[in-house]
């Protein structure tokens, strides 16, 4: 053909006659212009399509597909492919109209690409090549403003200026903000006034009113509206909430609710106790409100204190020293409220006063010592009822009670003083060391005589003055060494001493040797000055064979009044010494001592024989009273023995007084078991017995009765051995005791005639048995 058809946008066909073999297709506005092929040309025209979005329901036509081939002699099919295809965009073979069949929404997809192609309906092949085009959804103002970050909240400080700014709200519009004014929008107000403004434009928030106290309103609810096509007619809105908070200023000062106040306080109130409280009230919160208090004037403003409790801002009066009500019955104190933080333009003074009238109420107080504390003192050893001094104490009511003493026995255990209980006075009731005790205090209680409740205490310390009672004595046992080569006039040893005393002047002693020992040949003693003496030796011919100790008797006096004295023995052992004078032995014994060993040494070697002699005499006294069985236990001895013993066993728990393993069944015995209580020093020959299916129990008894009765290596005591084997095929039961839990004396042995012969001398034996017991 000479002529090509184009797809019409809504309903209206267009053609174009062009040239054979030289047409261009133009398939897209993003792909470009495409040449074909000369056997081939483009057949849609219209690469754009502008569709408004719409909410149906009714299906819209789109546009309509048309191709030069579609002459009514060829079965024409048109063919939509590509995004919304058979979905959202249909397309009618036939003709080629194509329909939107679904709400079309640009803000969820602004464009859809689709390919067209005709196709023969029988064979389904294609008679045009596909062609590409753009439906693009044109944009209406079908979304209101939105408040994405809504509501808001805000504050502004209280009585801010008018102009001040609070906030800025956001509103957004989902339409196309390129396309009209869909998208425009203008702020406005619709609750809030006249408090807030608002700007149309950049949609900040402001103070419109001056002076909004937070003390009368503190929140404020406001109604931001957003409406787009700017504002006009027709647009649509969105709306918002901000709620605004006044914060708080400083701007209101603390006030007392009364001006004069009173309070009454007992006259036994502790130091640091509450007396009172205070409170200026603040119309500000928070740190505004805080507020310290202090007295400013009053008489005697140094008895009482205040102090702001951080919790409740009360002004709490404590005392600060004890009240009398017989000195001063009533305080007047001026106090101030002020507030920590303050606006210093603000012009206000953030403060307030009140007189605050204090009444002290009188009150029943103990009685009350001249002093807290008495120091007394005494002589040691001073005669029992000696004064030691006087403590007083009055009542301060003014009825003035009569006032007792007593003495707290709790600190004075060993009731070693005593108090006149109507003056006071303290006497001694024990005579006082003062070397034991130097000090002792005691406490002593007055009490009122009208009120006896009212006590109070106060502490005696009782000093006890020293006299001279102690000899003065050696500080330490001295033993002096003394070296036989030793040079005369050599110091052998200090010596010093203590007094148990303590005079004032401080302690002098004077040493001196007794007098019979003056003129001592050997040693002598000399003043150090320092309350110490040196001991001298007077020659160098001291040997120990002659003398190994000797002992010298010292006199020491004391400088008290009276002096006292004591005589000390210093006892100097004779040593050898090195010839650097290191003493090495003090005994006369060293002499004969082997040369090299110390004596210490040779009583260490002489322990250790000791020692492996006790071990080795131990050893043999253990393998000599080994313990060893009673009766040797023979493999082929299969008798039944019981031992007796006239000793006394140790009940059910003895498992020594005799050997289980002898009680065995006489059968297949092949020997005489010898006894072991005694090791014999003859042996017997085995007897056998008879067999096992003929055993003569009584025979078998008989003949071991007289083996026993002749046998020189038995016992020097009765010995029998009963036998519980009754014979094989017994039809009686065990005759032995070790299976019944009956006594010999429980039971009846009658019955052991009536078993035959055999056990006739048996049942005459236990019959003679009882009858005996009976008489």
């Amino acid at each position: 053909g000479r002529s090509n058809l184009c797809l019409s946008s809504k309903g209206e066909l267009q053609s174009k006659s062009l040239q054979t073999g030289s047409t261009a297709l133009l398939r897209g506005l993003v792909e470009g212009q495409r040449i074909l092929s000369r056997a081939k040309r483009g057949w849609v025209w219209n690469q754009m399509f502008v569709l408004e979005e719409f909410s149906g329901p009714d299906p819209i036509l789109v546009g309509r597909l048309h191709t030069d081939l579609d002459v009514g002699s060829t079965p024409i099919k048109y063919v939509l492919a590509g995004e919304g295809a058979g979905t959202i965009f249909a397309i009618n073979e036939i003709t080629g109209d194509i329909h939107a069949m679904k709400r079309l929404d640009r803000e969820e997809k602004a464009e859809y690409t689709l390919t067209a192609q005709v196709t023969n309906r029988d064979t389904d092949q294609p008679l045009e090549p596909p062609s590409e085009f753009i439906i693009k959804v044109q944009d209406i103002n079908d979304n209101p403003p939105q408040f994405v970050e809504g509501p808001y909240r805000a504050s502004v400080p209280e009585m801010s200026q008018v102009g001040t700014s609070v906030t800025r709200v956001t509103a957004t519009d989902a339409d196309d903000p390129v396309y009209g004014n869909s998208a425009k929008l203008v702020y406005s107000i619709l609750e809030g006034q006249p408090y807030f403004s608002i700007d149309p434009n950049t949609a900040i928030i402001k103070i419109a009113l001056h002076g909004m106290d937070r003390e009368m309103r503190e929140e404020y609810l406001v109604v931001i509206q957003a409406k787009d096509m700017g504002g006009h007619m027709g647009g649509l809105s969105g709306t918002t909430t901000v709620t605004v908070t006044l914060t708080d200023v400083n701007d209101n000062p603390p006030k007392f609710s009364k001006s004069k106040q009173n309070f009454v306080i007992p006259e036994e109130l502790g130091i640091g106790q509450p007396g009172g409280k205070v409170k200026a009230n603040d119309r500000d919160i928070g740190e505004n409100a805080k507020s310290t208090y202090n007295i400013i004037d009053g008489d005697e403003k140094d008895v009482f204190e205040i102090t702001t409790d951080a919790q409740t801002q009360e002004g709490i009066l404590r005392l600060k020293k004890p009240l009398n009500f017989e000195t001063k019955k009533s305080y007047t104190l001026k106090v101030e409220a002020a507030n920590i933080r303050f606006d210093p333009n603000s012009g206000s003074p953030f403060k307030d006063t009140a007189t605050v009238k204090i009444a002290v109420e009188d009150s029943d107080e103990p009685p009350v010592f001249s002093k807290p504390t008495f120091v007394l003192q005494v002589d040691e050893n001073a005669p029992i009822n000696t004064v030691i001094g006087t403590v007083t104490a009055r009542d301060p009511d003014v009825t003035g009670s009569l006032v007792r003493y007593f003495i707290d026995r709790h600190t004075d255990l060993e009731r070693q003083f005593n108090i006149n209980v109507d003056d006071g006075k303290i006497t001694l009731a024990k005579p006082l060391d003062r070397e034991t005790d130097m000090w002792h205090n005691i406490t002593v209680t007055a009490t009122e005589i009208r009120n006896h409740s009212q006590i109070s205490r106060a502490i005696v310390a009782i000093r006890v003055l020293d006299i001279n009672d102690n000899a003065p004595e050696f500080a330490t046992e001295y033993e002096a060494f003394l070296c036989e080569n030793g040079k005369p006039g050599q110091v052998i040893q200090t010596v010093s001493a203590v007094d148990k005393d303590d005079p004032i002047q401080g302690h002098y002693f004077e040493y001196r040797l007794i007098p019979e020992m003056l003129n001592n040949p050997n040693f002598t003693i000399k003043n150090n000055g320092d309350n110490s003496i040196s001991v001298l030796a007077k020659h160098d011919t001291f040997r120990r064979q002659k003398q190994e100790m000797y002992f010298l008797p010292i006199i020491v006096t004391d400088n008290g009044n009276p002096p006292m004295s004591s005589t000390n023995t210093l006892t100097i052992r004779v040593c050898g010494c090195s010839r650097e004078g290191i003493v090495q032995s003090c005994n006369v014994e060293a002499y004969v001592l082997p040369i090299g060993l110390s004596m210490g040494a040779l009583i260490a070697i002489l322990a250790c024989i000791i020692l492996l002699l006790v071990i080795v005499v131990l050893f043999v006294t253990l393998r000599r009273h080994k313990n060893k069985p009673l009766i040797i236990k023979d493999d082929e001895d299969v008798r039944e023995n019981i031992i007796r013993y006239d000793d006394e066993g140790g009940g059910e728990e003895d498992t020594e007084a005799f050997d289980i393993a002898t009680l065995q069944n006489p059968d297949g015995i092949n020997g005489y078991l010898p006894r072991k209580d005694i090791k014999p020093d003859l042996q017997f020959m085995p007897r056998q017995s008879g067999g096992p299916n003929g055993v003569d129990v009584d025979e078998f008894i008989n003949v071991r009765l007289h083996e026993a009765d002749n046998d020189p290596t038995a016992p020097p005591y009765d010995s029998i051995q009963i036998y519980g084997y009754e014979g094989r095929g017994s039809i009686a039961g065990s005759l032995s005791s070790l299976e019944t839990a009956s006594s010999d004396s429980d039971q009846n042995y009658d019955y052991l005639r009536e078993w035959g012969p055999r056990f006739r001398r048996l049942g005459e034996l236990y019959s003679v048995g009882e009858s005996d017991k009976e008489t």
